[in-house]
């Protein structure tokens, strides 16, 4: 999947793509340095008037640079920093603004790495946005379909009867966690500020002060200490968005399943079509989620892959951050989008799956018949098996299973709909966790301080 107006809309990564384009890339950036401003002239360490002209200059670039000619200018440097840090400073000379004022005591990654965190928070507050309605779409069809019977299946085989709404209160369970891990991990990202070697030298005796309010002006946690070369906050940020896709894939993948032909349990409101063959009815929101959670793992690998940061500043396996994290957020993101709307519209179809708990004839409630039959001998197991295995097995006219149980009482064991163990109060309990704890809404992550966020529909669309 890459980037753009081609496939962006298709995996589901059009709104939250936006919040990490290019443009967004730089508007972020130039929000840390007009933070730092204010930070620092509320310190005393800048005048105040310079930091205001600071603030109005960054405002102005951020909708007026180029990225493509920014990256071209990044080439020599080796960040995109440098060269906008130039464009700023150039700007503020017209109002008189020293360049001494600009970026004073920052280094590259302080402003690169703290850019990236308002990112993060920008396009995470969307990916939990669709998570929490995926989520919330799972636990409706679980309480709809609570005493729907359908066939249990592992290993791809029939196992026992279930409910439909029991598998829904799964992936509800799976979503709602994946949920919570992101908007914890982005509630704790932090602010970067430590100067040319994470000493703060330049601003010594106010830098630890000025870390501190920098953060309070972008709305970030405290850094703590400056976190150049120890990058477990990337880590945990890279692992809460391979959780939450993993929750996204187990999803799609039983929809996939549950809406093949032979199946035929499951249907998407708006399916889509062939471009050669008429008939097709295919799964494509969850065909698209699954598509984009499927690079998810190989971007975590890449981010985890590059935590070894040696002594103050990484050669290399900083820079391979920057993208390798954009991705990860953007595909997240689209995956979540794409369940949300398979999920929300999403037709279950009880009428197929009595059909299939049929098909086997019975066989899907040997467990139970072998567990009644245990009461008259103990060659139980055997028997049913061999009944199991015949060419036409019937354990409802096996004559070594008659013989002891006989036709009503098989029959009575044979009925899917009383062999459903907990599957119901599976459900009940799923609902009822969710209502007992904070809802993702009072959970979900604020956007940064002068950040107005997504809008209702924007989060939703």
């Amino acid at each position: 999947m890459s980037r753009g107006e081609l496939f962006d809309p298709l995996f589901g990564a059009a709104a939250v793509g936006a919040a990490l384009s290019d443009r967004a890339w730089i508007t972020a950036l130039l929000d840390v340095e007009a933070a730092l401003a204010r930070a620092e002239a509320e310190l005393g360490v800048i005048e105040s008037g310079h930091a205001a002209a600071i603030d109005a200059a960054a405002k102005e670039l951020a909708d007026s640079t180029d990225p493509a000619e920014l990256g071209r200018a990044a080439v020599a440097g080796g960040n995109p920093v440098i060269p906008l840090v130039g464009q700023l400073r150039a700007a503020c000379a017209a109002a008189g603004v020293p360049a001494s004022a600009v970026h004073k005591g920052a280094t590259s990654q302080d402003i690169s790495d703290t850019a990236l965190m308002l990112l993060a928070r920008r396009a995470g507050v969307l990916v939990v946005t669709d998570l929490q309605a995926a989520a919330d779409a799972a636990a409706t069809l679980a309480r709809v379909h609570r005493d729907t019977s359908m066939a249990a299946r592992t290993l791809g085989q029939q196992a026992l009867p279930t409910t439909f709404g029991a598998l829904a209160a799964t992936w509800c369970a799976g979503l709602d966690r994946a949920a919570g891990g992101l908007t914890a991990v982005l509630a704790e990202l932090p602010v970067q500020f430590g100067g040319a070697a994470g000493t703060l030298a330049a601003l010594h005796p106010s830098g630890l002060a000025v870390a501190a309010e920098l953060a309070a002006e972008l709305g970030l946690a405290d850094q703590g200490i400056p976190w150049h070369a120890e990058r477990t906050r990337i880590g945990e940020l890279a692992a809460a968005l391979g959780v939450a896709a993993g929750a996204i894939a187990k999803t799609t993948t039983d929809i996939i399943a549950l809406a093949a032909t032979e199946v035929g349990e499951v249907s998407e409101d708006s399916p889509g079509g062939s471009s050669a063959m008429p008939h097709k009815r295919n799964a494509i929101a969850a065909i698209a989620a699954r598509a984009a959670a499927r690079r998810v793992p190989g971007l975590v690998a890449d981010a985890l892959g590059s935590m070894d940061h040696e002594l103050q500043r990484a050669a290399g396996a900083w820079h391979a951050e920057w993208e390798t994290i954009t991705d990860l957020l953007r595909v997240t993101g689209g995956a979540a989008h794409r369940l949300a709307q398979s999920l929300t519209g999403l037709h279950v179809h009880p009428e197929a799956m009595a059909r299939n708990l049929a098909a086997s004839k019975g066989l899907l409630l040997a467990e139970r018949v072998t567990g009644a039959l245990s009461a008259h001998t103990d060659a139980a197991r055997e028997i049913v098996t061999a009944a199991a295995t015949k060419e036409n097995p019937e354990i409802a006219t096996d004559p070594a299973i008659t013989e002891y149980l006989g036709a009503d009482r098989l029959r009575e064991l044979l009925d899917a709909t009383e062999y459903l163990g907990h599957a119901r109060e599976l459900v009940d309990r799923m609902l009822t966790d969710r209502g007992g704890v904070d809802r993702l809404e009072a959970r979900t992550v604020p956007p940064a301080a002068g950040d107005p966020g997504p809008t209702a529909t924007e989060a939703s669309s």
